[in-house]
């Protein structure tokens, strides 16, 4: 895993090559062990480079990598699974290596099939290549959006990197807050892509090259996105898979197959691997799995927080770990960790509130001590329809709008639970958005100021924004199902803007790399294809999975509870935290002033703490944001 930056002048004038060094050393977390840059002959375009060493630990394979002649230049930030299979294939072809690396493989594939070279690339990556030829630069992502890329393109030049904070300190762009944006975050607990929170910073999509010519002209291809069956279709097939007997236990068996596939190529490294393991399902299947496919004991990494066993899966973890003879080591949090918050900022670019963010950065922080590459088992509930808002969006719509209402009059007299995973506040949620349409449902449970966003920006009446628009036309789910058309807009939105960019960062913070065995492409095109019954059966989630794995998932983990990396925020902020709010968000001199309403916030806290409601995750996002204003200005001058 890397870090790439670099700079393409339409301009006629040199890159600054100061500033392509600055930018490259900026992220120098991302890739510790080498760092290089190139520049053309001309100056007008230039490639920045960090090296994490994972396979080929030579200096042969570090870059910017070229092919013989030096007419193409790569930086390549990821791992390409089936470049063994695509370098045999360009051997035969006459193609001569100096490297075993993946990357070298892209190179000399772009040389025989242009930018559809990355079609045949099956990994996650984010990459950037110079064609000295034809004058152009081609930027590209991975199918599922795994590895970040952010451009800035103006009339003069584009410039690109890994994350943001390399671009917030190039000296020639002045970038600056887009307040647009605003609001998306506070709805949702980041800003939806292609969007970002800075003005003019974007991201390549996932599943999509882009090139600039000279002049400043661009282009996108899409090159891949999930599509799920027509229900008119995925009925017949369901109606001629039912006739066969054994449908579903060969369906079963094939996941299996997949799975454990998807696992052992994810298992190729010169350098120490290991797994987070939780007390869930998805991380136990990586782990048992691993152990099946390695001659040695799997590393194993978990993380608990001291005091609160709704947030606690050690104990699940440790006895997993004890089946399948891991090599396990746990760590526990306690309240100091949100010290960690200025940070998780710096990491995240900006205001980020998923509070899971704690966690994710302390198990890789105690993991990288360990080993450099870690299996995870992100993408499980997104493929296999695991969460419970799938079921419970799917349940709303069988809801009478009077039923709802006096559901909500009931649970609202009920004291206030102590936190928000008890069920009287699911039930609450639930209640809530039942009146809304599918999609609004995802928005309002997944997201943080949903029904009171105008209160808190303090706008009098009417929507602020459209909650939806960037879910509302997706493609690939023309004539889906129910079920489809929210595993599609849940991978489009949470997936790509929360989970991934999350794992990413928190795990390259400490230079660690992680590999998501669940989001294998034969995999996910695979499952998306199957009847909606294998994967949510009545109140059953992840039913294929389960069924696939039963003898190799501990009866305690596949009847347990999903708990997940969630953090006891309403705890703390009533807790050891309680003062942090009105030094911060609370303080005369708090930033967010100019953008949310003051005494709205105040409302908020007061009913935290005297226990009327739990409004922790709302106090983070609110925290965050202002902590992120505050360090803004320090971030521009570095």
């Amino acid at each position: 895993m890397c870090g790439i930056c670099g700079e393409m002048s339409f301009a006629g004038r040199p890159v600054n090559e100061r500033a392509l060094s600055a930018m490259t050393d900026t992220l120098r977390h991302r890739g510790p062990d080498h760092g290089a840059v190139y520049r053309t002959e001309d100056g007008g375009t230039g490639l920045g480079f960090r090296r994490l060493s994972i396979i080929d630990l030579r200096a042969a394979a570090n870059q910017p990598i070229g092919n013989e002649d030096g007419s193409v230049q790569l930086v390549f930030n990821g791992e390409i699974y089936n470049f063994q299979d695509l370098r045999k294939g360009l051997v035969a072809n006459g193609h001569v290596f100096r490297s075993n690396s993946d990357t070298e493989v892209i190179v000399h594939l772009y040389e025989e099939l242009g930018d559809r070279a990355i079609d045949r690339l099956d990994g996650m990556f984010a990459l950037a290549l110079w064609d000295e030829r034809q004058q152009r630069l081609l930027l590209a992502r991975d199918r599922t959006g795994k590895k970040p890329l952010f451009t800035y393109a103006n009339a003069d030049r584009v410039v690109f990197a890994s994350e943001p904070k390399a671009l917030l300190g190039h000296p020639d762009l002045h970038l600056e807050v887009d307040a647009e944006a605003i609001p998306y975050y506070f709805l949702y607990g980041y800003v939806p892509h292609p969007q970002t929170i800075y003005k003019g910073v974007r991201h390549v999509e996932p599943g999509t090259v882009v090139t600039f010519d000279r002049h400043g002209q661009q282009a996108a291809r899409k090159y891949w996105q999930l599509t799920f069956p027509e229900v008119r279709l995925a009925s017949s097939a369901e109606a001629t898979e039912a006739k066969k007997p054994d449908a579903r236990v060969e369906a079963a068996g094939r996941v299996r197959e997949l799975v454990k596939a998807a696992v052992q190529r994810r298992l190729v490294s010169d350098v120490p691997l290991g797994a987070f393991l939780s007390g869930g399902i998805d991380s136990t299947i990586i782990v048992g799995l691993m152990s099946q496919l390695m001659t040695e004991p799997v590393r194993t990494f978990s993380l608990g927080f001291e005091g609160d066993s709704d947030f606690d899966e050690t104990a699940i973890a440790r006895a997993t770990a004890a089946r399948f003879g891991t090599r396990h080591t746990e760590f526990k949090v306690n309240p100091s960790a949100i010290d960690l918050l200025d940070t998780l900022i710096y990491h995240h670019d900006g205001p980020f509130a998923d509070s899971s963010a704690i966690p994710t950065y302390l198990v890789s922080k105690l993991t990288r001590e360990h080993v450099t590459v870690a299996l995870t088992g992100d993408g499980g509930d997104e493929v296999f329809a695991g969460y419970l808002r799938f079921g419970a969006a799917l349940a709303a719509d069988r809801v009478p709008q009077w039923a709802g209402q006096a559901g909500a009059a009931v649970l609202s007299v009920l004291p206030t639970p102590r936190n928000e995973r008890q069920l009287v506040a699911r039930g609450r949620r639930f209640m809530r958005a039942a009146r809304l349409s599918r999609q609004e449902r995802l928005v309002a449970w997944a997201g943080v100021f949903y029904d009171d966003l105008g209160h808190l920006l303090g706008v009098d009446s009417g929507p602020v924004i459209d909650a939806c628009h960037h879910i509302r036309d997706l493609g690939g789910v023309e004539g889906a199902s129910p079920l489809n058309q929210l595993l599609a807009a849940n991978f489009h939105s949470y997936l790509h803007d929360d989970l991934l960019v999350k794992a990413d960062r928190m795990s390259m913070a400490n230079s660690l790399e992680a590999r998501a065995p669940f989001l294998d492409r034969e995999l996910m095109e695979y499952v998306a294809g199957l009847p909606d019954n294998y994967k949510l059966d009545g109140r059953t989630t992840k039913a294929i999975l389960r069924e696939a794995f039963a003898d190799l998932v501990p009866a305690q983990v596949q009847q347990g509870a999903k708990k997940g990396f969630g953090v006891p925020l309403d705890a703390w902020f009533r807790g050891e935290l309680r003062d942090r709010i009105g030094d911060t968000i609370l303080a005369p001199s708090a930033k967010l002033r100019a953008y949310v309403d003051q005494v709205y916030v105040r409302q908020l806290v007061n009913e935290h703490l005297e226990r009327k409601a739990n409004h922790g995750h709302r106090l983070w996002t609110l925290l965050t944001f202002e902590r992120w204003l505050a360090l803004l200005p320090g971030w521009r001058h570095a």
